[in-house]
């Protein structure tokens, strides 16, 4: 197994099936899990914080792109289905005394059988049409956590309690991030395990022949119905995992927080990360929720020099977030990932050109 190869030639299927194939992958493998346990013995608590937030996103991007990217079913309802989870997750851990580990179980349940319901005219539309019906199951959840006085028992938002799990509790401000850093990485390294696998089976193959041309996989025996609706279920059940943990680590829940704003700022995730890439969904959910704190950093250094950076940093920041989505569809449609395979395609082939 050499450290670079000009082509990967399978022997055996179980060569085949294995993740990875050269050496290169392996210590590229290595280097990121030893970043991943390095950082937060070196980052401080404000940048465990945006990556404690990263890793959420992480969670919630794979399963958007489960749906889009590898069924091919646009859905602009993903922060309704955040809402799902988060609220669900909220009230049976603190309102009904359920244990938090369970209670974040069922609310992926939960949101999985909600996202399947809207999932049904994924049954007879396409496109812009199906677009338009997951932007109403959007206003639809919106609309009924902002007016349903049961949910917020009339104050308007949720307040958690502290994680406990068993005996363990979350501590306070000093290892607060700390220990959130390392749930949220083991449950988004499981999430990146899982959806990665999936594909690897027969009914994750099935979402990309949905993809591809549902009319030919109908045709050679593949249940579009089934696919397309487990699609939904799947992909709503990894985003309310996202919006359960989204809940519990901020310790509060508001409307705010799950409106169409995130469900375009999570499809950005996974348009700027490549669309049908599990790894494309990891580094777009990194790109977009580095960006806004980058921007923030070079308006706050140029603000003696330039005022006008600091107050319009709002208007600045969407003006930067949808000019990148625009240079990415026009430049590089398939993201960041393919961006990370011509620069490895670039090494391996060197000096030649292909």
């Amino acid at each position: 197994m050499a450290a670079t190869a000009t082509g990967i030639h399978h022997r055996s299927y179980a060569s085949e099936l294995r993740l990875r194939a050269t050496k290169s992958e392996y210590v590229r493998l290595a280097l990121v899990t030893a970043v991943l346990i390095a950082a937060p013995f070196i980052l401080d608590n404000y940048w465990l914080s945006i990556a404690n937030t990263t890793l959420i996103a992480v969670i919630g991007a794979v399963g958007l792109n489960i749906l889009v990217g590898y069924t091919g079913q646009i859905s602009l309802g993903q922060g309704g289905f955040l809402a799902v989870g988060a609220y669900s997750s909220a009230i049976l851990s603190d309102r009904m005394a359920m244990p938090t580990p369970l209670a974040i179980a069922f609310a992926v349940i939960l949101t999985a059988i909600v996202g399947t319901f809207f999932g049904l005219p994924g049954l007879r539309l396409k496109g812009l049409y199906l677009a338009i019906a997951t932007l109403a199951s959007q206003m639809i959840i919106e609309f009924v956590i902002r007016r349903w006085d049961w949910l917020t028992e009339g104050h308007g938002y949720l307040n958690v309690e502290r994680l406990q799990v068993g005996g363990f509790q979350v501590g306070g401000r000093e290892v607060f991030e700390l220990q959130w850093y390392w749930i949220l990485l083991v449950l988004a390294v499981l999430t990146v395990l899982s959806a990665r696998n999936l594909f690897r089976t027969g009914l994750g193959r099935s979402f990309m022949a949905v993809r591809d041309q549902d009319i030919a996989a109908e045709a050679i025996g593949v249940n579009v119905t089934r696919a397309k609706l487990t699609a939904f279920a799947v992909s709503s059940g990894f985003v309310g995992l996202a919006g359960a943990l989204t809940a519990h680590y901020s310790e509060v829940v508001s409307w705010e927080k799950f409106t169409l704003d995130v469900s375009i700022l999570y499809l950005a995730m996974i348009i700027v990360g490549g669309l049908g890439s599990i790894a494309g969904a990891v580094y777009g959910a990194i790109f977009v929720s580095l960006l806004p704190v980058v921007i923030r950093s070079i308006a706050n250094a140029g603000e003696g020099v330039v005022p006008f950076l600091s107050d319009q940093l709002p208007a600045i920041q969407n003006a930067v977030f949808g000019l990148v989505i625009i240079a990415f569809l026009i430049f590089e449609p398939r993201g960041l990932n393919r961006i990370w395979q011509r620069m490895k395609d670039y090494i391996r082939f060197w000096p030649f050109r292909y």
